[in-house]
């Protein structure tokens, strides 16, 4: 009776392995055909050209330098708000906050947040940031709207760093005299800087692959402009360039390179998000 049972659970052991080893290799292989065939389609159509002109709709020439730089500053106008928005709120969350309903119900919103697809976001950033209080649309208008969504990102990842800081680093520091922010700005942030330049990483891969939320409130203009001039100015994103070139004009080629553009980004960035929490925490264990 050992016999049969020991054989059967062998049995089964083997054909859960199976199983997980089925998973895995459909799983590499999907990711490893997107990569591929979005590299091997859009690296042959990047050219200087392309990535160092803007369209012109009276030669028909096509150039994604604006829509580069509309990305690169929608990041920057998100990351100088959202940034220290989400670690203060993780700083009072964790140091300060005494009651812990109320921790609860905003780390709850906070993952309910998380949750709602983009498009809504678009959609209460349209009707809020565009029209109640006027932007029009515009990057800012995207980029306050992207605040919203990269909030909890940030928050919950500062948050859950913070609560690994020793308990013992702040009893030394309270025993030696000083004041509770100067514990939190001497002490804590630097022990847990791992935690939110991961968390900032991966807010700029979400903002890098919106879509759905800037098409309602930063439009799909391709004009080249200041920093300034832009963030007031419809602009689109290379996500949403790529949707425009794809869906409204027919230039897969074209579409094709932003794509292959955003997988290198993206692969970049996970990769500085990886690099990044290995250093700091090789730093911190020094």
């Amino acid at each position: 009776m050992i016999g049969k049972v020991s054989k059967k659970r062998k049995v089964n052991i083997a054909l859960l392995k199976g199983l997980m080893y089925l998973s895995v290799g459909i799983t590499v292989s999907l990711v490893l055909f997107l990569i591929i065939y979005v590299l091997a389609k859009g690296l042959p159509n990047i050219t200087w050209e392309l990535l160092s002109s803007k369209p012109s709709y009276i030669t028909g020439k096509i150039g994604i330098l604006p829509d580069i730089l509309n990305t690169v500053y929608i990041i920057l106008a998100t990351l100088v708000i959202v940034l220290p928005l989400g670690v203060g709120a993780a700083v009072y969350l964790t140091e300060y906050a005494k009651n812990q309903k109320v921790v609860a119900a905003i780390e709850f919103a906070a993952e309910t947040l998380s949750g709602i697809p983009s498009i809504i976001y678009g959609l209460v950033g349209m009707l809020f940031f565009c029209q109640f209080l006027g932007f029009g649309t515009s990057l800012i208008a995207g980029s306050l709207t992207l605040v919203i969504m990269n909030l909890p990102t940030v928050m919950r990842t500062a948050q859950e760093s913070l609560k690994t800081v020793p308990i013992g680093y702040k009893e030394g520091a309270f025993g030696l005299g000083a004041g509770k922010w100067r514990v939190i700005r001497t002490i804590v942030l630097p022990e847990c800087v791992d935690g939110i330049v991961t968390g900032c990483i991966l807010s700029v891969g979400r903002i890098l692959g919106e879509s759905a939320a800037l098409l309602f409130t930063a439009g799909f203009a391709h004009a080249l402009n200041g920093v300034f001039s832009g963030l007031t100015s419809s602009g689109a994103t290379l996500t949403v360039a790529l949707y425009v070139y794809a869906k409204e004009q027919g230039e897969f080629e074209v579409a094709f390179a932003i794509g292959a553009i955003l997988m290198i980004l993206t692969l970049v960035i996970n990769l500085c998000a990886d690099l990044a929490g290995k250093y700091f925490k090789k730093r911190r264990n020094k």
